[in-house]
């Protein structure tokens, strides 16, 4: 769990804070295997033994004052009590210390989640199997395709054996693929023009599960055969008639929205008993033009007046809420959708990354073919470990709180400051703004700012050959589930002193924080750069002096922007 502050040491006060002109907060980063500074968590099996404050609910650090039958906690400052284990546990020396006695980052294992009956030494183990899906729009190039085929070898090199592949398309028709016989076939189950929503028949009627869903490990020829047939619909024979027109007009439809929907509720009817949590790579070559979600395309004098200043509206304006309604339904049904649109065409992507950002999925945007490191990316991608069904949990010391918070998660209905992320890997990061208490500062008297994550998680973890029935290819590799609890603590110092403010800004994060305050805040580029002209502008007398240093002559100059990644210039024409 890496955890970076815009400023490494607080300020002491919103006076001090408000006139340095820089906002204040952290980046986390929850499943990142290490720290900031790249030192492993303290790991242990007994995640539900670790103490709770009564009054916050906070977890038990070594930052907490420990007393022979009790403990203080160290966000809320309330005297707990420690029950004759615990405190029999907290009394062991050197080695035999549980974790949390060693470091104030750990990862613990939990037995049963809270309010389940668990046998004593149980483990919260079960099985599971990892399940893939490949959605492929053919309404598209010869050479869309031939990008997509080289990634999805690359994907298929990526997943673990004993994994479950579907591959399906989509264009007027939704085509399923079973490979598990000798030869690949495809049934193709028709969008309806003007459909309301729902197709004529149910795709688990049209080929079921348990035969679209195949053992990467025995099926991965006849995966690759199937990749081999996929044709674009440029490519079908189209008649002549007159009669045949609309069917000409379909060769170029890409039911793109009620594929998605279809499949999810496709995938829905074996969530919690087959997997857990199911991945679909969708690849588009353009927007979709047919059906539920389809997106109304711009002329180029339309596209170009929506970036002119006095559009804004226009510029990031979301056209459907379809996608918004489908990213809910996927992440009831327990799927995460990955998203690699490879066009130059006007996508609206601001209506469908709702769809993979809010289920938990990355969105690749490659502008052609030529150019793109698709198959590089999603082999990156796959081979990279993933949590979910996570919970996310910040808590601060009673001095200050969180103003606001940023990342791609959903908001507890009934707790504030917790979120709830589908699905996250270990670049995953969430952002949060700081605001003091009212009439609260840090003083010398008072104690030091503290920052406690909690981050409750599962992990597929492949437990190798579990079998002797080399036959059996399905149970020769075994998945089993793991709960498991990752609590940071944290302590800062403070200072009274903008200069000191200053020699500890972390730009990425700054810059972070200020990109997520203008998306959210801003209407459009000339709402965002006025939120974020204005967050530096409070402190237009004191921070220039300080970026320029010593023999600069102007802010372009400062080591401090200097230092900024290449993408941190974009700040400055917003």
């Amino acid at each position: 769990m890496a955890v970076r502050a815009s400023l490494a040491c607080f300020p002491s006060d919103a006076a001090l804070q408000e006139s340095s002109g820089i906002p204040w907060g952290v980046a986390v980063t929850p499943f990142s295997a290490a720290d900031e500074r790249g030192s492993p968590p303290a790991t242990g099996d007994e995640g539900h033994l670790l103490p709770r404050c009564e009054s916050c609910y906070a977890y038990f650090s070594t930052l907490c004052p420990l007393h022979r039958w009790s403990w203080s906690c160290a966000i809320c400052a309330a005297d707990n009590d420690l029950s004759p284990d615990a405190s029999a546990r907290y009394a062991r020396d050197g080695d035999q210390d549980p974790p949390e006695m060693r470091s104030a980052f750990v990862d613990l294992l939990l037995p049963g989640e809270e309010g389940e009956a668990v046998p004593a030494g149980a483990a919260a183990t079960t099985t599971t199997t990892p399940v893939y899906v490949a959605a492929v729009d053919l309404s598209s190039s010869e050479d869309f395709l031939e990008l997509v085929k080289s990634a999805l070898l690359a994907a298929l090199e990526a997943i673990s054996p004993g994994s479950l592949f579907g591959l399906l398309t989509f264009s007027s028709k939704i085509g399923l693929y079973d490979v598990q016989g000798p030869i690949p076939i495809v049934k193709n189950a028709f969008i309806p023009p003007g459909s309301d929503g729902t197709l004529f028949v149910d795709l688990e009627d049209v080929m079921p599960l348990h035969s679209f869903l195949a053992p990467v490990d025995s099926c991965k020829d006849r995966i690759v055969e199937a990749l081999e047939t996929i044709k674009p619909t440029s490519s079908w024979e189209i008649t002549a008639t007159a009669s045949e027109v609309q069917d000409h007009a379909l060769h170029y439809a890409r039911g793109f929205g009620l594929a998605m929907d279809a499949v999810v509720n496709y995938l829905c009817s074996e969530y919690g008993s087959t997997f857990e949590l199911a991945r679909i790579f969708t690849f588009l070559s353009g927007p979709p033009n047919y059906g539920p979600g389809k997106i109304e395309t711009r002329s180029d004098g339309e596209h170009n007046a929506a970036k002119m200043p006095g559009s804004d509206h226009t510029f990031i304006s979301v056209q459907t809420n379809f996608y918004t309604n489908l990213a809910a339904s996927a992440v009831q049904a327990g799927v995460c959708v990955d998203l690699f649109a490879i066009t130059n065409e006007y996508t609206d992507l601001s209506s469908l990354k709702v769809l993979s950002v809010e289920s938990g999925g990355s969105l690749y945007m490659y502008s052609n073919t030529d150019e793109s490191t698709l198959p590089q990316d999603i082999y990156k991608m796959l081979s990279r470990p993933y949590a979910f069904g996570c919970v996310l949990r910040l808590r601060t010391s009673t001095e200050f709180k969180i103003a606001d918070s940023y990342g791609h998660f959903f908001p507890d209905p009934q707790y504030t400051n917790v979120q709830h992320i589908n699905c996250c890997d270990s670049f995953a990061t969430y952002v949060y703004d700081f605001e003091f208490q009212k009439d609260s500062q840090f003083s010398r008297k008072s104690s030091p700012p503290i920052l406690q994550i909690a981050f409750k998680y599962t992990t597929i973890v492949h437990q190798g050959d579990t079998s002797d029935d080399v036959s059996n290819s399905i149970s020769r590799s075994k998945f089993t589930l793991q709960r498991r609890l990752r609590v940071r603590t944290i302590q800062y110092n403070t200072t009274a002193n903008i200069w000191d403010l200053y020699d500890f800004v972390d730009p990425d994060v700054v810059l972070t924080i200020l990109v997520h305050q203008g998306q959210k805040r801003g209407a459009g580029r000339g709402r965002m750069r006025q939120v974020m002209t204005r967050g530096w502008g409070h402190g237009e007398d004191a921070l220039p002096r300080v970026l320029e240093g010593k023999g600069a002559s102007g802010p372009w100059a400062s080591p401090l922007v200097g230092s900024m990644p290449s993408h941190t210039n974009l700040m400055f024409f917003f």
